[in-house]
């Protein structure tokens, strides 16, 4: 009878103590799904934020973009602190990440400027100097919780969607400024999508919204570019599946024509950390005012032949009408 190889994380233990690692027992015997993940932060940090301090809006629980861009500046070295609202930090999960990350978490409501004046001031006293990089994961519209469409919106929600989505993001910038938290060189990034640019059904107000975001990052990049040498940035990211992205009408059916669209594929929540940290890192220091695509090549694709296959398998006979025509609409 053949011996059963012995069990990997045994095989890991002792490779990791003849690598003379200092790991906890409990860290290797970790739960088979977590096994990626723990070797991933062995072997695949770079240190490339090591020194850094940085604050990361909008993270949530663990679907969070925001979240899995704490969990790997972190891993890279980085010092941080968890921001979010009253409520959320109250009704998430965001304990969970502080006490995995080591951060500190600060309560703001990021469009409130008090509440960020406190913040940019507790945060360098607590991490002990100026702020090296900022992530604005902040985004929600009123409207569209509540299915008002495009034609029929609600001015007041459309306020309060340009205020938390976009408008936020200017009173961070403008605070942290006057406030001269950021250090020379520093990064400030924020979450966009593509429909800043293009018409995508459902996505309403919330395109509005990230219009404005991307203009002002190219507004305040400039003069803080000159000023400071620091940097601001948007990146354009795929469809997610995130708390955020389950309130959008007909999500499921966009991420999956995204999907069959781009050549790459979309873009995960865990690549898309991957690359906020290259942002934060010195190796972007001279990429400022630009919007980043990181959808797998949607962005620049007109139509592939997934979809279009996709698309031709519509033209069932409930499509049509008496003579036969497609009924578009």
């Amino acid at each position: 009878m053949s011996q059963s190889p012995p069990d990997f994380r045994w095989g890991f233990s002792m490779f990791c103590t003849n690598m003379r690692f200092k790991c906890k027992i409990s860290c290797i015997f970790v739960p088979d799904n977590e096994e990626y993940n723990f070797i991933r932060l062995l072997f695949m940090a770079y240190n490339l934020l090591k020194g850094k301090r940085g604050i990361i809006f909008g993270a949530l629980n663990d679907a969070s973009i925001a979240w899995k861009v704490a969990e790997r500046a972190s891993e890279e070295g980085a010092q941080i602190v968890l921001t979010n609202t009253p409520v959320a930090c109250r009704m998430g999960t965001i304990d969970e990440l502080a006490k995995k990350t080591n951060a500190t978490i600060i309560p703001a409501d990021a469009t409130s400027v008090d509440d960020l004046e406190k913040l940019f001031v507790q945060a360098q006293e607590v991490m002990g100097g100026k702020i090296d990089f900022v992530l604005h994961s902040v985004a929600m519209s009123v409207n569209m919780r509540k299915k008002r469409t495009y034609d029929d919106l609600d001015y007041g929600f459309l306020n309060k969607t340009l205020d938390i989505s976009a408008i936020s993001f200017h009173k961070m910038i403008q605070t942290a400024k006057k406030l001269d938290a950021i250090n020379e060189n520093g990064s400030i990034l924020a979450l966009s999508y593509v429909a800043a640019q293009r018409t995508f059904f459902g996505y309403n107000d919330m395109a509005d919204a990230k219009s404005l975001l991307e203009s002002i990052a190219r507004s305040f990049g400039y003069i803080y570019g000159r000023e400071k040498g620091v940097r601001v940035n948007t990146i354009s990211q795929s469809p997610t599946f995130t708390t955020a992205g389950g309130g959008i009408k007909g999500f499921d059916g966009l991420y999956d024509f995204s999907d069959r669209m781009s050549p790459l594929g979309n873009a995960s929540a865990d690549e898309c950390a991957d690359y906020c940290v290259v942002m934060f890192s010195d190796l972007t220091k001279k990429v400022t005012m630009q919007n980043l695509y990181h959808d797998g090549g949607f962005s620049s694709m007109g139509m592939s032949l997934r979809g279009m296959t996709q698309y031709e398998k519509s033209f069932i006979d409930e499509n049509r009408d008496e003579n036969g025509k497609i009924i578009y609409g």
